[in-house]
């Protein structure tokens, strides 16, 4: 099991699972935005901070991921 915990570790170090983790993060802002409109809707000024607070927490960890991949060496195109 351990080996499996080890393998599970590395992953998520690597290329691959970095990218997977962009994109399931950026699944994240779909339910930020529907939050925000329903809120903005209802005029719920609670629920419009939550959803504020929850795209700048979604923000900061894809930009954290985005440096992941820079430190891995990533050669896309995209980032630089």
């Amino acid at each position: 099991m351990s080996s499996a915990m080890s393998k599970a570790k590395g992953f998520k170090k690597s290329k691959a699972g970095t990218y997977l983790s962009i994109g399931t993060t950026a699944f994240g802002v779909i339910s930020v935005v529907k939050q925000a409109r329903t809120a903005r809707k209802d005029s719920d000024t609670l629920r419009l901070l939550d959803a504020a607070v929850s795209a700048a927490a979604i923000a900061t960890g894809l930009a954290l991921l985005l440096r992941e991949l820079k430190r891995l060496g990533d050669d896309d195109v995209l980032l630089g």
